[in-house]
């Protein structure tokens, strides 16, 4: 008799560790403290670091007046903008300018405004020096940055970067072609 209710405890035990899910566990690759900032947004509105804290945010750099790689990764943006929408998933998009002496805030805004951009969650930044950007950039996504001598271009990443609510980068994705939407939903998801 003490063997059957043995028996019967470690059976309802199994049973009862089958039905409760456990969260698969992630490790993240990257660690890295994103240091303050202060620029305003394209309605003229200021944004830092403290106005993110407690936010999951996608990261990128961009400006205007790129020839090649910042219209793909923009619209993209605003692809990934429309996904997380559709599956009611929250994050803030974060694009940051690498060109604060031209692309002021109406031009942010015209420009994410051709595709399609919803600002309720877009902020695109700028109101900082060109020398500020630059180091941080490099030094809190150990992302290049830097002007092009004697042209209107920048070298910059094309990465999206995923940022945790504590202001920690944690993930970084493609961002030009076939960005992994359903990888960066998922991580965002599971940061939440």
């Amino acid at each position: 008799m003490k063997k059957v209710i043995l028996l019967l405890i470690c059976l309802g035990l199994l049973n009862a560790c089958s039905k409760n899910e456990q969260k698969e566990k992630v490790v993240f690759p990257l660690n890295m403290q994103i240091s303050k900032f202060e620029g305003v947004n394209q309605d003229n509105k200021p944004i830092n670091l403290a106005t993110l804290r407690g936010k999951v945010w996608i990261a990128d750099f961009v400006f205007t007046n790129c020839d090649t790689v910042c219209s793909p990764m923009t619209a993209n943006m605003a692809e990934l903008q429309k996904k997380l929408a559709s599956e009611g998933v929250k994050a803030q998009l974060v694009s940051f300018s690498i060109d604060p002496d031209h692309d002021k805030p109406i031009i942010l805004k015209q420009y994410a405004g051709g595709v399609g951009a919803d600002f309720s969650n877009w902020n695109l930044i700028t109101g900082y020096k060109q020398e500020f950007i630059e180091s941080f950039a490099n030094k809190s996504f150990m992302a290049p940055a830097a002007k092009l001598e004697g042209s209107n271009q920048f070298v910059h990443s094309t990465n999206f970067y995923l940022v945790n609510q504590q202001g920690v980068v944690v993930q970084k994705y493609e961002g030009v072609s076939n960005p992994p939407y359903e990888q960066i939903i998922k991580d965002i998801k599971y940061l939440q």
